[in-house]
């Protein structure tokens, strides 16, 4: 867990393509999006950012793949918009083990090919050993051998082909390292339902970016701060009570592990029945 690390982007969406450049184009006017993206890497026993790069939409995803980065011994787990044959044949070569979900239509040779059946005659797993081709504009060829694991997502009801160099682990190993994979969406899920990300303050490319900074440092604060409770909390309403109670000077903690005990103090000392108050002394 401290060595796999999954790698994703989110795209926040802009009212003006003139700052950052957009991708794809409206459905019915044609005219295209301005959007910010943010590249982010997250350690899968932390579950928040420890890297975050910002580019406009229009950039490929791919950026963020740099095996020289990453030591011997890491783990990724990544999104299929990162293939890139060149790119895994150097993390290979790095001794960085990638997992990722497969592409439709990728041509390669296929080696072997296993299928692995449940007692009742349906398909449990498929392995193929296969290498893929790719010819550099610089000149020469690189070669990649990889392995296709396919199973059956029971919840979805479809298959899943996942594409990994690691060619001795089981496919339980491999099929958990993707899942894993979970964790970056929920966290883009968090950061967007529970922060304000769709106006921004500032019309300029640093006000943008200080602002999704800023962002990204409360739902920083806010889980660490989260974990530091007894009494549970899920983040939505968490956020809710903290956005509300933002001016004044109480005690986290005290408040929300405790939030009943400050009214029960306060009607204890009260009178016995309602306070009358006086309209005119």
């Amino acid at each position: 867990m401290k060595r796999l690390r999954i790698i994703d982007s989110t795209t926040i969406t802009l009212f003006s393509n003139l700052i950052f450049k957009g991708a794809g184009r409206h459905p019915k006017t044609g005219s295209k999006k301005g959007g910010i993206k943010a590249h982010t890497v997250i350690h899968a026993n932390e579950g928040v950012p420890s890297d975050v790069r910002f580019t406009s939409a229009a950039t490929n995803d791919s950026f963020m793949l740099k095996p020289a980065s990453l030591d011997k011994g890491d783990i990724l787990a990544i999104d299929r918009a990162y293939i890139d044959y060149e790119k895994f044949e150097e993390l290979t070569k790095r001794g960085v083990v990638y997992v990722t979900k497969m592409k439709k239509n990728l041509k390669y040779n296929i080696l072997s090919d296993m299928m692995y059946q449940t007692p009742d005659g349906l398909m449990e797993v498929r392995i193929q050993h296969v290498t893929f081709t790719k010819v550099l504009k610089e000149g020469g060829t690189v070669i990649h051998h990889a392995r296709i694991i396919t199973h059956a997502d029971e919840r979805k009801h479809r298959l899943v082909q996942l594409l990994t160099n690691d060619m001795e682990s089981a496919p339980t190993e491999i099929i958990a390292i993707y899942r894993k994979r979970w964790e970056i969406e929920l966290l883009f899920k968090q950061i967007k339902q529970n922060f304000p990300l769709k106006y921004f303050y500032g019309e300029s490319a640093n006000a943008i970016k200080i602002q999704i900074w800023v962002t990204l440092i409360a739902n920083l604060l806010l889980t660490i701060m989260k974990k530091g409770l007894t009494r549970s909390w899920s983040f939505s309403r968490l956020a809710t009570m903290v956005r509300i109670m933002l001016m004044y000077y109480v005690n986290f903690y005290s408040l929300f592990n405790h939030p009943g005990k400050d009214w029960e103090a306060i009607l204890k000392a009260a009178p016995e029945g309602p306070t009358q108050l006086e309209l005119f002394t």
